[in-house]
């Protein structure tokens, strides 16, 4: 038996390469993790097995020479780039003799720096519960002592069974709280949808540049920086485009490779905001080396929270640092916009951004023409503020012909008693001679 060690800042990264069809590792983005993390890294080691070991994972000679590398550089900690199972943990602080770290443990280390709000913090310590549920076995020599005094011997119950059973009521009780909590989100979900506001999701590979894009977008100023899992609650500011508006932008945790199903599970009422988007916009660092693979793990993660089938518009960021690359929009066979490039950082191509979110969001809009009559002033205003307009023109009898676009709900909320009118051609929207697209007169 042994007593675990406390945690330190001077770390040994380990790098296992597996034979596939084990996914390949990212050193760089471990070492970015672990900096993240908030320790310093003294030295790495670098292994190659067909499979894990059951009892090391990175076997027997290899864990030697792991024991020797943080004597000599004095470590405090070892993180793993891999998941280890708790065996193999305790199976290696023992023979090291300091705290050993799987990836998940380090993803969640960073959580819980990073998480401010109130709904946060209760994800992330929800997630941590989960994971430590399952490294108590024998892992600590205080678990296997039975309490006992006077009045206490008898049967009792191990330590390990009390705190066992202290997680699973703490955990009953988080998943009480986070379940008010998405009940509330629902609520103001179904709020967005009574007023027929569309919302569009940030998501992306962290330090993708979503929080530096979402307060270009909004005007905002969160907290942005360049590293991982720089933010973590979710933020949901207005964001004018074109035509109707406005929209609805949500700034939503970043995904990593491995991202932790405990994690996950957590963040359910957050990932929530993504699934229930009219449109995603998923950012992807076009600067990096492995763009396609990171764009594939953010698609894989999106089909776990069941949010595969909503529209994604995919912005291309840090253009910047690319060279012969130029703000563009991209389109498919039939002219949508499928994906924009742009500059968070020096803001090339967000006005192009804005009209290709636009015109996806136009793709559910009802395109109409209508009558208002002189007493329809206030009406008339409403449609101009809501950026619904498209053409305006006078009538000789007094009154307006309008051609606007509202979406369904809209057009439900404004015209309740006036049946839909038919749709018309699109050349004749254009304005003619006698057609204006002035905005309303103040006394209108």
């Amino acid at each position: 038996m042994f007593d675990r060690h406390q945690g330190g800042e001077r770390a040994v990264l380990v790098n296992v390469v597996l034979a596939p069809p084990a996914p390949a590792g990212d050193p760089a983005e471990f070492a970015e993790l672990a900096a993240s993390a908030g320790v310093l890294c003294v030295a790495t080691l670098a292994a190659r097995r067909d499979r894990p070991d059951p009892k090391h994972f990175i076997g027997d000679g290899k864990a030697e020479e792991l024991r020797a590398l943080v004597t000599d550089v004095a470590a405090d900690v070892v993180l793993f780039d891999h998941a280890l199972s708790p065996a193999q943990e305790r199976n290696l602080e023992r023979l090291i003799g300091c705290r050993v770290l799987d990836r998940t443990g380090v993803i969640l280390d960073i959580f819980a720096q990073r998480a401010r709000s109130f709904e946060g913090q209760l994800q992330v310590e929800m997630a941590q519960l989960r994971h430590l549920s399952t490294r108590l076995v024998r892992g600590w020599t205080h678990l296997e002592r039975q309490r006992g005094g006077i009045g206490l011997r008898g049967p009792g119950e191990t330590q390990l069974e009390t705190d066992r059973r202290l997680i699973g009521n703490r955990i009953k009780q988080l998943n009480e709280k986070l379940e008010r909590l998405r009940r509330q989100r629902q609520q103001s979900a179904r709020a967005r949808r009574r007023a027929s506001l569309h919302t569009a999701a940030l998501v992306g590979y962290t330090n993708a540049g979503k929080s530096t894009l979402f307060n270009r977008l909004t005007s905002s100023e969160t907290y942005a920086a360049d590293q991982l899992f720089a933010t973590l609650d979710t933020t949901l500011r207005r964001m004018n485009v074109p035509g109707e508006h406005p929209v609805l932008l949500s700034d939503t945790v970043g995904f990593i490779r491995d991202l932790p199903p405990d994690l996950v599970a957590a963040f359910h009422a957050t990932l929530d905001e993504t699934k229930d988007a009219t449109l995603l916009l998923h950012v992807i660092d076009a600067s990096a080396d492995d763009m396609d693979a990171k764009r594939e793990e953010v698609v894989a993660v999106l089909e776990r929270i069941g949010a595969r089938d909503t529209p994604v518009l995919e912005v291309y960021n840090k253009i910047d640092r690319c060279t012969d690359v130029e703000p563009r929009i991209e389109r498919d066979e039939l002219g949508t916009p499928i994906a924009v490039w742009v500059s968070a950082h020096s803001g090339a191509g967000l006005d192009l951004l804005r009209a290709a979110i636009a015109e996806r969001l136009d793709l559910e809009k009802l395109a109409r023409r209508i009558m208002l009559a002189p007493t329809d002033g206030r009406l008339r205003a409403q449609l101009y503020e809501m950026g619904a307009v498209l053409h305006e023109k006078p009538l000789d009898e007094g009154g307006w012909r309008l051609d606007i676009t509202l979406s369904p709900g809209r057009w439900g909320r404004l015209f309740p008693q006036r049946p839909l009118p038919a749709p018309v051609p699109a050349d004749e929207y254009a304005p003619d001679a006698a057609a204006t697209t002035q905005e309303p007169r103040a006394d209108a």
